[in-house]
């Protein structure tokens, strides 16, 4: 057998270590020689320490060993109790089976247990199966009555007997039987359908019951409640669900009442679409709905319950329908007038305190969080429909107006003149009264229809000025056919220029804010091209008056002492009357085209070749002539309000110089001066006015145009051409003989 250290390895170790301990403590106690005198103290009282530890050990052994002799006892009885319990186990289970054969009898008794209780709940019900007939009866009498709440006591009890012998039938499988219930219940369909007819009956008049007898409609709305009632009752359990079931009668009474609703008021099919037609048929609606919403929110409120939210419903139903109501309107042909009575309807009456706004339906009414009448797609297109109907009228219009204008052109009496003697028509005044009508009323409805309107105005406009150069186009044909029509052609060619003015002035005040009235490029090209068009007309007819006179220059005649400039300064003069009845911008072009027309004629009629100077006597003459005609000219317009810096006639006191030139080899340094100053003079200009001297050499010459070549002149941009306009004739070919030789 083993030692007690093998088999209790700790113990030594315990004991090693104690060993140590106690060494290493004596020697800490006992280093020096003094103390070993109280060696005697230490031993004695380490004894009584260990005598304690002991007897402590002691006692806890035998403690430990007493509990561990009752738990061997007590296991002991356990095992003695098991042992017991299982052959009791199995005596109970030998007795068990001896009685089981017993059990089969007590089966049979439950099978009888539950047929039992079948007969009895059908004995309980068997007086109400027989008297199902009569009490059909009795709620059929009731109806006619319109005691609606006793006859539908009456059908729901009867609902609750067939529904419970259903669900009996059901929950046992016996499914083929609920035919036959079905069918002896079978009056139970009609009598709801009777009932159900009535209750819409009511619902759908319920607007005027609320007025005249309330109690009708509460009645109503009681019964759809109670069936509301079973239906969640029935759902929740959801085991069985009785046919007809869930009735869902609440939201049948919502959906009468709004088919009730729309039907009373929504027919686009058999309404009048056109302007008056359409504006009753809007007043008619805006004093229905209102009123109609009034006896919802004071009335009809009260006599269901709240979670009904009836006035909710019966505002988001006017507005559903409405909308579609619109949309089915604008998808006809409409008029001008009844667009904008639509457009002004749906985004300006709708929302005002006369309809959705107005004080009796404030605040329980609100529509904002229904989203608009109109959407903004279809308010864009009804506004484009509206612009394209007011242009076609507007168009019409003025072309009436143009016609009534150029009637007035072939008058026997001149045009009307204004406080300051300026000639006028009425047509700027019809024209932009019209305009400015067209765009206010637009600026009604939204800033977008007024800026549409405002587009168009400004196109029509243009093109309406189009159509006016064409007519004074086609006038200046009749006139030019016979000068004496019409009577007062020029009359009436300032006449238009002063309304071309008018028109220019007033077009910029036609937007309402002054943000957006620039007038487009394309307009103010318009303008002035009608302008330009009536002062040609007008040039030309002065150009006509003058021909004859410039015909007569240059001659002999002329250089010895005629009165042929005195007669173009009367022609003028009296042109320059004329061209005082148009205002003053306008007055001032035509004085200066007039005098660049007359420069301008005078020069060109000095290069037609028809006359050359013989002598230096002659050339002192047609300078002396030169100044005397210029200056007449030049103080003629001058005196008409022309400054000198305006005049092109300086022109021709230039070109004396370079008829009066005592030296013609000196010519090439004055004709340098002459193209410097007027840079659109050509080779052939020169050249002619050289012919006109008739002492100039072929060396000259050529030295002369050798140095226009070498010196190209560019127009500056402020540059006002006048030699340009002047044509020179070609040079007259040698006559030839047939077969000789030309000369």
């Amino acid at each position: 057998s083993s030692s007690p250290d093998e088999e209790w390895p700790e113990a030594e170790k315990a004991e090693k270590l104690a060993r140590g301990a106690a060494l290493k403590w004596a020697s800490g106690v006992f280093y020096r020689p003094e103390k070993l005198e109280g060696l005697g103290q230490y031993r004695s009282r380490e004894t009584q320490r260990n005598s304690s530890i002991q007897s402590r050990l002691k006692s806890t052994v035998q403690s430990y060993l007493e509990g561990v002799s009752a738990g061997l006892e007590q296991l002991r009885s356990a095992a003695q109790e098991v042992q017991s319990v299982c052959q009791d186990l199995g005596a109970a289970r030998w007795a068990l089976l001896d009685s089981a054969d017993r059990f089969q009898g007590l089966q049979q008794m439950r099978a009888l247990m539950a047929e039992h209780v079948q007969l009895a709940s059908v004995v309980q019900v068997l007086p109400q199966l027989f008297s199902v007939h009569e009490v059909f009866s009795h709620i059929l009498q009731l109806l006619h009555g319109q005691h609606l709440l006793e006859a539908h006591a009456e059908l729901m009890m009867m609902e609750h007997l067939r529904d419970d012998i259903l669900s009996q039938l059901h929950l046992r499988g016996l499914t083929s039987a609920q035919a036959t219930v079905l069918s002896y219940f079978g009056g139970l369909q009609e009598l709801n359908e009777s009932l159900a007819k009535q209750l819409w009956d009511i619902v759908g008049s319920s607007l005027r019951l609320v007025r005249e007898d309330p109690v009708l409609f509460v009645t109503a709305v009681r019964i759809i409640e109670r069936e509301e009632k079973i239906d969640d009752t029935l759902l929740l359990e959801a085991t069985f669900l009785p046919p007809g079931r869930p009735k869902g009668w609440r939201q049948k009474f919502y959906h009468v009442l709004q088919k009730t609703m729309i039907g009373a008021h929504f027919h686009a099919a058999c309404m009048d679409t056109e302007g008056p037609g359409l504006a009753r048929h809007l007043a008619a609606l805006q004093k229905d709905i209102v009123s109609e919403l009034r006896v919802v929110k004071d009335l009809m409120v009260q006599c269901v319950p709240a979670h009904y939210n009836i006035l909710s419903v019966c505002t988001a139903t006017y507005h559903q329908a409405l909308t579609s109501h619109l949309q089915d309107i604008l998808r006809e042909d409409l008029d001008k007038q009844a667009l904008f009575l639509l457009l002004e309807w749906a985004l300006r009456v709708y929302h005002s305190p006369e309809m959705m706004g107005h004080p009796d339906l404030l605040p329980e009414v609100d529509v904002s969080a229904l989203g608009p009448l109109m959407s903004p797609e279809l308010v864009d297109q009804t506004e484009r429909k509206y612009v394209v109907k007011v242009k076609a009228s507007v168009l019409e219009w003025m072309q009436r107006t143009l016609e009534v204008e150029f009637k007035e052109w072939f008058r026997e009496e001149e045009p009307e003149t204004d406080h300051q003697g300026f000639f006028q028509s009425a047509l700027p005044i019809i024209v932009m009264q019209m305009l400015n009508e067209n765009i206010q009323v637009a600026s009604l409805i939204t800033d977008s229809l007024q800026q549409k309107v405002y587009n168009m105005a400004l196109e029509e406009l243009e093109a309406f000025l189009g159509r006016l150069r064409d007519a004074l186009v086609r006038c200046g044909k009749e006139h030019q056919k016979d000068r004496t029509v019409p009577k007062y052609y020029i009359s009436y060619l300032l006449a238009t220029l002063n309304n071309n003015l008018a028109l220019s002035s007033s077009v910029s005040s036609l937007h309402p804010d002054t943000a957006c009235r620039e007038v487009p490029a394309s307009l103010r090209a318009a303008l002035d091209r009608t302008q330009k068009k009536a002062c040609q007309l007008l040039l030309e007819e002065l150009l006509l008056d003058l021909q004859p006179l410039c015909l007569q220059l240059p001659s002999r005649k002329w250089l010895t002492g005629s009165q042929l400039v005195g007669s173009m300064c009367e022609v003028i003069d009296k042109y320059a009357k004329d061209f005082s009845r148009v205002r003053r911008p306008v007055f001032t072009l035509l004085l200066t085209e007039s005098e660049l027309l007359v420069a301008s004629q005078y020069l060109r009629a000095l290069m037609q070749k028809k006359m050359v100077c013989k002598s230096e006597e002659e050339r002192g003459q047609l300078c002396d002539r030169l100044v005397q005609d210029a200056t007449q000219l030049r103080e003629l317009f001058g005196g008409l309000g022309l400054e000198r810096s305006q005049q092109s006639l300086e022109a021709i006191f230039a070109l004396r110089e370079l008829l009066c030139l005592k030296d013609p080899a000196l010519l090439s340094l004055e004709v340098l001066g002459f193209i410097t100053k007027y840079p659109d003079v050509s080779d052939e200009h020169i050249s002619t006015l050289l012919d006109l001297r008739g002492d100039v050499s072929k060396e000259v010459r050529h030295m002369v145009l050798e140095m226009m070549a070498q010196h190209p002149q560019v127009l500056p941009e402020s540059y006002r051409p006048i030699f340009s306009t002047i044509l020179v004739p070609a040079p007259e070919l040698p006559f030839c003989l047939r077969k000789g030789k030309c000369a």
